[in-house]
């Protein structure tokens, strides 16, 4: 096993120490074990579409048509855009 030595916040290693009084480790098996957790949570991404699988289709109501119309369907419901007031102004 290798050593690495790091400098952390010192609510951290009051966080570090709390842990270790508690569960009976040293504080550095409590920093181990939790390096290992977030290295091991850190691969665990997952995509884009797992992240919002169970909210697709769960939306009821609507255009059946919305995607192939949306623009349509935007226009309808936005307000009609304000022209811009363009002002020249000509000092003598």
């Amino acid at each position: 096993m290798q050593t690495l030595v790091l400098r952390i916040p010192d609510d951290l290693a009051r966080e570090l120490d709390a842990e270790a009084k508690k569960t009976h480790l040293t504080k550095s098996e409590v920093a181990r074990r939790r390096l290992i957790a977030a290295g091991s949570q850190s691969h665990d991404t997952a995509s884009g579409f797992e992240l919002i699988a169970d909210l697709i289709g769960t939306v009821e109501g609507g255009p059946a048509d919305m995607s192939a119309r949306k623009k349509e369907y935007l226009t309808q419901r936005l307000p009609p855009r304000t022209p811009l007031l363009c002002v020249s102004l000509k000092f003598s």
